[in-house]
């Protein structure tokens, strides 16, 4: 790249963006930020951004220009050129804590102006204390029942929509914002000012919905989408083969309607992942059994040590092959029940060609080769990236894959032809109490999907067991045949049928789904 690093920078990369075939970026955060002392004592840095002072500037480090304000024009030059591209600018917000870290300091702002109204203090209304309230983990909360604070995120928010022109928020730790004396409230304050604002109507709105004590996964108001950190989760347990994660996988698979379907939200309200910055990158899911943070220099203590992660057998780096083989066959796993879901699908940046980061899965203070996007992965992995590419192409093809409703397992009549049946391995209804199920297999309609206008159906195998296993196929109908679309176990670059030439099955009525495979088959008339 000619500016790494940089806003500029950035735009270099918008063409694989839009090869990859993707709509939307999500950047960290982007707002300047204070990198404390103990950072750069000890020559770390906040690399990720997370801690947040001038809320409404573009973070000055990120400029090409040798001019402060530079980053202003270059930021606006990057949003304008991914619009032009159709790839719409999510902006990760921070408004759950600053820059000032507790009562240790420093001092740069807000405790000066007004101390008990910008932040949450621990005493009560007559005597608020000396101490921070600290829900964010990063030593200090703000205070989001207060209208001064609500008033100031609100200006902040509008500016970053109606002058930087970004098409939506993801916000860190959003359950901080909805509490209220204490409480999380889906009717807090703040959330009804931005439900009622006309600017932000417009814009996208996602939450990360849990804080440092707090998981309100599936409670936010009806207007805004959440990371489903169930689906994570299971889609994770699921694939490493750990024992009775189908009945969930079912429910993650279909867009989380127990989650978001009882206030009015629908499938695209989950933001459904594997990966983000925060924790492991996809091949290091697959390859560590254990973070790995020494880098950091606190004793690999930091960093979650809940990480549902395999590493296929031999920790960290091999030369042997079959191991290799085996993770990049989970990682296609992995990447197709993300994409394939219901819901609306999330990927880590440098996912699309297996970027590590040696097994860290906490490099916030990593400015280095460990954070770093080595783009010659590129061309080493350009077989997984044709993957994850023809996955997203799968995708957009169908729309029985782009649900914006939640599957019922029934039409709009009543149940003669089903949005979604699913299926054991002998087209007998799944053995859903068995705790050693790891094979599920699920056929989609698409004259149901598309109200009678889409002649396909789709079948999809996952099967998370160690053993091969024998799957009965239903018969396709009148003059259909089963043609076989994805098999990620086979080698790399043939797992995928090109389009309008899927492989016929013989014979139509079974499928051998090789250990840790997923499979997708269509049946098309002709």
């Amino acid at each position: 790249m000619k500016q790494p690093g940089t806003y500029l920078g950035f735009i270099e990369k918008i063409p694989h963006l839009v090869e990859l075939g993707v709509n939307a970026v999500e950047l960290l955060p982007l707002q300047e930020r204070q990198i404390a002392d103990f950072l750069t004592e000890h020559g770390r840095t906040n690399y990720w951004g997370y801690d947040t002072i001038g809320f409404f500037a573009p973070e000055g480090a990120y400029r090409a220009g040798a001019t402060p304000g530079d980053e202003v024009r270059e930021f606006k030059t990057l949003v304008r050129e991914l619009h032009r591209a159709g790839i719409e600018v999510l902006m990760d917000v921070v408004y759950n804590h600053t820059g000032e870290g507790n009562e240790l300091g420093p001092t740069l702002s807000f405790k000066g102006i007004d101390n008990p109204t910008y932040y949450v203090l621990t005493g009560g209304p007559d005597d608020p204390g000396r101490y921070y309230m600290n829900w964010s983990g990063c030593g200090n909360s703000l205070n989001l029942a207060h209208p001064h604070v609500i008033r100031f995120v609100m200006d902040s928010l509008r500016y970053w929509a109606d002058v930087m022109h970004v098409d939506g928020f993801r916000f860190d730790l959003a359950s901080v914002l909805g509490r209220q004396d204490g409480r999380f409230l889906a009717a807090s304050s703040f959330f009804d000012a931005v439900s009622q604002d006309p600017v932000l109507a417009r814009v996208k709105l996602i939450a990360e919905p849990w804080d440092l004590g707090d998981y309100e996964l599936g409670n936010f108001p009806v207007d805004w989408s959440e990371w489903n950190g169930r689906f994570r989760d299971t889609v994770r347990r699921f694939a490493k083969s750990d024992p009775g994660q189908v009945p969930d996988l079912a429910s993650r698979l279909t867009g989380s309607s127990d989650l978001y379907g009882d206030d009015g939200r629908s499938a695209y309200n989950a933001v459904n992942f594997v990966t983000c910055h925060d924790g492991f990158t996809l091949w290091d899911l697959v390859s560590y059994d254990r973070k790995h943070n020494e880098a950091n220099g606190e004793d690999n203590r930091d960093g979650s040590d809940d990480n549902h992660s395999w590493n296929c057998g031999v920790e960290g780096e091999t030369d042997d092959s079959a191991v290799l083989e085996l993770r990049r066959r989970v990682a296609r796993n992995l990447v197709l029940m993300t994409l394939l879901a219901a819901g609306t699908p999330m990927l880590l940046g440098g996912d699309e060609f297996l970027r590590t980061q040696r097994g860290s899965n906490n490099a916030y203070c990593q400015d280095n080769d460990i954070s770093w996007f080595d783009w010659t992965g590129l061309e080493r992995n350009r077989a997984f990236f044709e993957f994850v590419k023809r996955t997203l192409r799968l995708a957009r093809r169908f729309p029985a894959l782009q649900r914006r409703t939640f599957f019922s397992g029934r039409d709009a009549s009543g149940d003669a032809r089903p949005d979604i049946r699913w299926y054991g391995q002998d087209l007998d209804p799944p053995a859903w109490g068995d705790a050693g199920l790891r094979t599920i297999a699920f056929q989609l309609d698409g004259q149901e999907a598309e109200n009678g206008s889409g002649d396909y159906l789709l079948f999809v195998i996952h099967n998370a067991d160690w053993n091969v296993r024998g799957v009965r196929l239903p018969d396709p109908g009148s003059s259909r045949r089963w043609r076989r679309v994805v098999d990620t176990s086979l080698p790399d670059g043939a797992e995928f049928a090109d389009e309008g030439h899927e492989v016929p099955l013989d014979p139509q009525d079974a499928y051998l789904v090789n250990p840790r495979t997923s499979v997708v088959l269509l049946a098309l008339r002709g």
